[in-house]
């Protein structure tokens, strides 16, 4: 064998030995875009496309991937990643909004003539045009990628190149607003649009499906024909899905999920919250869910902030000064929405007002949005103030101890940093609390609501601690 060829055949012989293991889809998905680079002595160095590729691979398949290796290398066996650079996105170069929106095609909706006119189906005619409301601007040539949203932009990249092919199936992205759910979501329809213009996507928030529910009950035959439209979908985009309240609105919605799931839909869902904190919801529902993968969207750091700007800068044609700009990244900390809003409003001044944009400028049109600066509440400054409360070292708090003082105090910190830390997910909490999981952050933040209510004592705590720690976050 060719020297040069003997990482191929051992990837090779790799890969047939895996298929046999893994389920076929997910062996597409995780296994065949990694490209064999090298071998030398027992060390294989292969090529990934990401980081965030990368992690997912270990952290679900380590086992299997070492158990292999060295059944086919040998018992020194090693591997090394390359991991693919992911291309730097151009950034709002064009504005999107001059390009035409995406339109789906026909579809036959085969229903019965209803005496009752839906709003889905016109009787008499076999087909109908299904608007995706997909819009032109949240394209991924305009999304900035950024530690924030890596993961969210990787994954949804994969699914754009095979809708309902990937373990990404639903894809839940969740995160506070303005750090660019819809945004994200909506390019990876459009994206899918454009690579597949034969299926048929669409994009509904949680109101605007409750609502369309809520008409389809109250008149006869529209219920079916309200079903038979969403049946339709072979990509449906469900934004602020924490919205889908009501037994009947969650009841018309899992037997959608659940067609168009089985037949192999993309499904796409964005809430202001994990799928664990949604409240309300029914249990089946929650756990389909958590089916495909869930993706946090974080704050945008100072790098992804700043080069959002120098993108709004090319999209509206205009030239700041980097001072300026520099500025309002240092100053607009909370999402891209207000930091767009600051940069549009300081443009509109200047322009109104015949100005030089200068820091002065910006500094005087954007001191509401930005005032003092105040310390951010974090999980360990609410952790040092509960520990020094109850005269507990920091140590023991976030120990495995199960003494009833610390148990206390651990779970009224979790039950704080839910509360008055905005943004911070129970799987945050959890890793910065000894590594406790989700389900056990939850559990202490519902025991201290359920305590407060009932014991005077244990509420006065709670009190206590707010009243020291709520001041810091004003």
């Amino acid at each position: 064998m060719n020297e040069n060829e003997r990482h191929i055949s051992i990837w090779s012989h790799f890969l047939k030995i895996v298929e046999q293991i893994v389920e076929p889809q997910k062996f597409a998905t995780w296994f065949l875009p990694v490209r064999p680079v090298s071998i030398v002595d027992s060390t294989l160095t292969v090529e990934v496309p990401s980081d965030f590729f990368r992690e997912y691979l270990e952290a679900t398949y380590l086992d299997v991937i070492k158990k292999t290796l060295k059944r086919v290398i040998g018992s020194d066996a090693k591997l090394v990643y390359l991991v693919r650079t992911v291309r730097t996105q151009p950034a709002i170069a064009v504005p999107a909004a001059a390009g035409l929106a995406p339109v789906n095609r026909e579809v036959s909706i085969n229903v019965q003539p209803s005496p009752n006119p839906s709003p889905f189906v016109y009787p008499g005619l076999r087909k109908i045009q299904i608007n995706p409301k997909l819009n032109p601007v949240y394209c991924f040539s305009n999304f900035i990628v950024g530690e924030c949203n890596k993961m969210g932009y990787t994954a949804g990249t994969a699914i754009s190149a095979a809708p309902g092919r990937t373990s990404f199936n639903p894809l839940f992205i969740f995160g506070g607003p303005g750090l660019g759910k819809t945004h994200l979501a909506q390019a990876i329809g459009i994206d899918i649009h454009e690579k597949f213009p034969e299926l048929i996507v669409l994009y509904v928030n949680g109101n605007e499906f409750k609502t369309q529910y809520m008409d389809a009950v109250n008149v006869r035959n529209k219920l079916t024909d309200f079903l038979g439209f969403y049946k339709k979908i072979d990509v449906l985009i469900v934004d602020d899905i924490q919205d889908l309240q009501g037994p009947g609105t969650q009841t018309a919605f899992f037997n959608i999920f659940n067609h168009l799931h089985q037949t192999g839909k993309q499904l796409i869902f964005t809430s202001d919250r994990a799928p664990v904190e949604l409240q309300n919801f029914e249990d089946r529902l929650l756990s389909r869910f958590k089916w495909g993968l869930s993706v946090e969207l974080l704050h945008p750091d100072y790098a992804t902030r700043l080069q959002m700007l120098k993108a709004l800068c090319r999209r509206e044609g205009v030239t700041i000064g980097q001072d300026v700009l520099e500025y309002l990244a240092s100053n607009i900390k909370t999402n891209f929405r207000e930091l767009e809003g600051a940069f549009l409003s300081v443009m509109a001044y200047a322009t109104a007002m015949h100005a030089e944009n200068s820091v002065e400028l910006a500094a005087r049109v954007t001191e509401k949005i930005i005032s003092a600066p105040v310390k951010e509440l974090t999980i360990s400054a609410v952790q040092a103030a509960v520990c020094d409360y109850f005269n507990i070292s920091s140590d023991e708090l976030v120990s495995k101890s199960r003494k009833r003082q610390i148990v206390q105090a651990r779970q009224i910190a979790m039950y704080l940093c839910r509360n008055l830390i905005s943004n911070c997910s129970l799987s945050t909490i959890g890793a910065e609390t000894g590594g406790k999981d989700h389900a056990t952050v939850l559990h202490s933040c519902n025991m201290v609501s359920d305590l407060m209510a009932t014991d005077r004592v244990f509420k006065k705590y709670v009190s206590d601690l707010e009243s020291r720690l709520v001041p810091a976050e004003a």
